[in-house]
This record gives structure tokens, sequence and C-alpha cells, in this order.
């Protein structure tokens, strides 16, 4: 009998299964691979046996084995774990994220795998020497990204059985540091390496002949991400680093008797992407010989005024990157506007005030927004935090930028009265205007978005899959008219807000994309048993209760600080878990 699914290809059925085997491994967006998978059953067979790459979201989403199953030649594998917010201290230590499941699989079954990329999981010496054991030369790349629980011994192990790896990231990751033994090991035996990222992490134990070596041997290293090294210990290593373009980090070591000792620095000739920690004024004409063909600059970690920033950016016109913190202020937006026309991605950190050197100046308000809306109309990217703004400065971003795919707004809680609160208009123009937009984060303060303000953003977002709202909206009518929109909305993130279980229940049930919900900070029922609402099968509800956290403010005091209680919810094949004491909404049974 015909397999149903297949009829309505049956006047040409063989010449389009023929066709689709040929065309699918050149289909590379996830969303076109589910879609096309969805045709039929062989549709789905061509698309188990060729996809290449699977992102997943959250750890929790399936279980090791049933993604084995459903891939088995997966080449490279990105798997997520703790929320975002533990970036921000907000999630519970041992919440979860445990890698160990995950390597134990691809031990023993993906045995086509040469790409592995953790993020913000726990990740121990035992699973990177598992890892290692079992792909040994295979292994191509791997990213240990803000995740922690591994020492400097699983690191040797990995350098010792993998000696053809191309990429060993392991940026914002905290782990224990014993020896540095590993990079020496990396240094005598690779000679594949092309990226090499410990960027933001504590390694002190680093010899700069190793690295020497490294880039001596390894004629296709491009990136070069350390910690903080002495910037003079390097020399050795640009020199033999003739392909490099990229390198950050590095410190620079203050002499009052000779303030131009790094003046005479040489860095390779290709280097176009540039971030060097502590850099300061006296530092800063070391790039000028080479400005002119920086394309990605990253000055978070620099010590520069809004006077220095001025003075280096307009000596970048192709500049197409830039990250750096609020001291840039408005002055440096403008200028930034005026000289980097092809600016792409900006992200402004906050940071000034924690370091005593905030004024007037070094301040981001809607003057510098405007002045780079107009200025820079090829940003796709743009992440900032602002003391002040108002609704025409966002009105200017939906004229202008209609390249922006991803927007992210943080109004610093600042004692000034803002005069142009709320924000509803200049919402509703910036997303009727960017019609590109994937990203959205809208954090304000009370008052900051009406109820009518957050409609606008249900209704004017289409194509928006992930969204952090915080503090906006004034009462659930809010949240429910916000629900009726988003048809593509697959993650939302809020904090701060005044919303009832019930209507986050409600507004979970009309978002019919959605597949993962955090929430801190609402109104609780006695009894949680509000949030039943949107209780269904395959849908985890936990309960994180509230605490309180030890924190240090800026003079210096440690004092304890209340995080209220959270909700996370998700859609998952693998039932509930139980590495975490948090609070689990029974819903239903699992296939």
């Amino acid at each position: 009998m015909e397999d149903s699914d297949n009829k309505r290809c049956r006047l040409s059925s063989v010449t389009i299964d023929d066709v689709i085997e040929q065309v699918m491994p050149y289909i590379t967006d996830p969303k076109d691979r589910d879609s096309a998978s969805l045709v039929c059953r062989r549709w789905f067979k061509v698309d188990a046996d060729t996809r290449e790459h699977v992102t997943m979201a959250l750890c929790y989403t399936a279980k090791p084995d049933r993604l084995s199953r459903r891939f088995p030649n997966l080449r490279s594998l990105k798997l997520k774990g703790k929320p975002r917010a533990a970036m921000f201290n907000l999630i519970p230590e041992n919440w979860g994220g445990y890698v160990t499941p995950w390597v134990n699989e691809i031990a023993a079954s993906f045995r086509q795998l040469k790409s592995v990329h953790f993020r913000r999981m726990i990740v121990s010496d035992l699973d990177l020497d598992l890892l290692a054991k079992a792909r040994k030369d295979e292994l191509e790349a791997l990213k240990l990204d803000k995740c922690s629980g591994f020492s400097t011994d699983g690191l040797l192990s990995l350098a010792r059985h993998c000696r053809k790896i191309k990429t060993l990231l392991m940026e914002e990751s905290f782990f224990i540091e014993k020896d540095g033994e590993w990079l020496h090991e990396l240094a005598l035996h690779n000679t594949s390496l092309e990226v090499l990222n410990f960027y933001m992490t504590e390694l002190a134990k680093i010899n700069p002949k190793d690295l020497e070596t490294i880039a001596r041997n390894c004629r296709s290293l491009v990136s070069l991400k350390l910690g903080d090294c002495e910037i003079l210990d390097l020399v050795g290593v640009f020199k033999a680093a003739i392909n490099l373009e990229e390198f950050c980090g590095g410190s620079f070591n203050e002499d009052p008797d000779r303030p131009d000792k790094y003046l005479t620095l040489s860095f390779p000739r290709k280097l176009c992407r540039l971030g060097l920690s502590y850099m300061g004024t006296n530092e800063m004409p070391i790039i000028f010989p080479f400005a002119a063909q920086i394309r990605k600059l990253d000055l978070l970690y620099a010590l520069l005024d809004t006077e220095d920033h001025c003075t280096l950016i307009q000596k970048c016109p192709n500049l197409e990157v830039l990250e750096t913190r609020n001291v840039v202020g408005d002055r440096g937006l403008e200028v930034l506007a005026r000289h980097c026309k092809r600016l792409k991605r900006l992200r402004i950190e906050r940071g000034a005030d924690e370091q005593g050197m905030e004024d007037e100046e070094g301040l981001v308000s809607q003057r510098g927004l405007i002045a780079l809306a107009q200025g820079c109309q090829e940003l796709e990217y743009m992440a900032v935090y602002v003391s002040d703004i108002n609704n025409q400065s966002l009105q200017s971003i939906g004229t202008y930028l209609k390249n922006l795919r991803d927007f992210r707004l943080v109004l610093l809680d600042r004692e000034e009265r803002i005069t142009d609160l709320p924000l509803d208009n200049g919402v509703r123009a910036l997303l009727r205007g960017c019609e590109q937009l994937r990203r959205f984060a809208l954090y304000l303060r009370p008052g900051g978005l009406t109820d009518m303000g957050l409609s606008y953003i249900g209704q004017y977002s289409p194509k928006v899959r992930w969204m952090l709202l915080g503090y906006v909206g004034e009462s659930d009518e809010g949240l429910l008219q916000f629900s009726m929109g988003c048809p593509s909305l697959q993650k939302l993130e809020m904090r701060g807000c005044c919303f009832s279980e019930h209507a986050i229940a409600v507004a979970v049930t009309r978002l019919t994309s959605l597949r993962y919900l955090w929430v801190q900070g609402y109104r609780a029922s006695a009894t949680g048993r509000d949030l039943l609402a949107m209780a269904r099968p395959f849908w985890n509800i936990e309960l994180i209760p509230a605490r309180r956290i030890p924190e240090v403010n800026q003079i210096g005091e440690v004092r304890e600080v209340e995080h209220p209680a959270h909700i996370l919810a998700y859609y998952s094949l693998a039932g509930q878990r139980r590495d975490f004491p948090s609070t689990v909404i029974p819903f239903g049974p699992y296939p």
C-alpha cells in the first residue's frame, strides 16, 4: 500500500527523491531543514542522514541517545546548558547543565563528530579525557564557552590525544589551573592550530616560549586570544605568527620612567581584529600605524577615556565591529557616526561608573543614538547601556537602520528623571522600521513602557525569535495583549515585571511558537497552581525559589541581596530532570 505521505509526490516521486538527495546537503538553514523533513518519510530520512550540524538551545530538550538516533552522521554539535541569566549570577550554581551524559553518547555513537561546542555547561576532567580519547585526531574544534568544573589536567589530556585540533576555546570559562604543561604539550605536537582562545580566564602559568612555538609551528594560526600576559613578552609570538588576523588580551605594566617603552612594539601585518586589555593613553599610539586596516576593535577592558575613544575611532575608517563601555560617551558615538560608515556590530557595556571614571561626557544618551543611526546605516547588531533615552532616538533607529537584526537596550537605573517616558511611540516606530529584526531586548525601569507599548511589541515583532523584557508594562492586560502577536517568538525572558502567574500561563498558551520561557520577579500565587493553565505534554515547568546571595557594592561592602523566585519552562522530550532541587510541576506522560 502506498505511503500516504508520498501521495502528493506520486507523479514524479523517483525524480523528486533523486533530486532531494542531491540538494539536501546544501540546505544549511535549520528551519528550512525542519520544513523539508516534514514533507514525507523519504525526505525525513534524507535529512537525518545528511544533517551535519545541530544546535540545542537547552541540553535538557532531548536525551543524548535520541539525538544520535535522529542524526547519526553529525559532524558538529553545539549544546547550551544553564539559562543565559546564569551569566549575571541569577541562576543557582548547582542548577545543572552537566555535560557528562552528552560526552558519553559522543564517545559511543557520534563517529564522525569533528566539532563540539559546550556553552554554560559543567565539564569535568573525566569528560575531557573521555572526549579526547574517543575522538583523538578526528576532533578539530572544541569550544568550552563560559564553562566550569574542569582543570588544566583535562586540557593536558586533550593536548596529548587530539594533536590535529584546529580550534581550542575556553573564553570566560572558570577552571582550576595546576600548571602550564597542557600548553607545552600543545606547542610540541600540534601544527594545525588556527584558533587558540583563553581570553578572560585566570590562567597565569603561561610560558611565552610555548606561545612562540605554537606561532612558529602552526602557520595557519589566525586568532590568538589570551589572558593577562605582559605584552612585551609576546614580541617573539608576533614575529612568528605571520598570518595572525586577530589578537586579544595581553597587559601593560606601567613604568613611570619609561612611558614610551611599548611604542616600538610591532604587530603582524595581517592583524585586523584587536583587543588590548588595560591599554591606556600612553600605549594607544602602538595601534595608529595599522589602525586603517582594523575591522574589529574590543575596548571593553581598555583604560581609555572619552577623548581617547574619539582619537582612536577616527583613525579606524574600516571598522565593522566595536565593543566598548559607556565611557565612549555621546561624543564618541558622534565620531563613530562620522568616520565608520561600514560599522555592522556595536556593543556598549556598562562599566565606567564602576571604575570611578564616569562623568557627564562619558555617558550614552539619545544624542549619541540619533547620530549613530544617521551615520552608521549598515548596523546589524546593536546592544547599548544608556543613561538617558527618548522616543525620537528610537524613531531614528527605525528610520535609518533597515539592516538591524539584533537590538538590545538597557536603561541604567540612575537617579535622574527621564522626561520622555513612556517610550511607547518610539518602540513602535523602531519595530515597524526594522523589519529584519530577529532578536530584541528592552530593559527599562518602571514607567518606561505602558500596556499599550507592550501591545505594540507583540503587534510589530513578526520575525522576532528571541526577546528579553525588563520592567515593562503596567498590568496583566499588557502581557495578554502582547501575547496576541509575536508569531515567531521561540524564547522569551522577562525580569522585574508586574504580571501574575495566571497571566503568564495564559500568554504562554497564546504564543504558539514559544519553546522556552524564563521569568524572574512576578506576582506569585499562594500555591503556584495558577501556572497549571499552561501545562501540556512535553512542557517542563520548574520553580526556582527566592534566595539571598552575598553581593559586593561599589565601595567594597558585602551585603545580602534578595533574588526573587524564577519560573523556567521549556519543551522537552527527555522528561522531568532530577539533577536540581527545584519544584517541578507535573504535566503528563512522555512517549
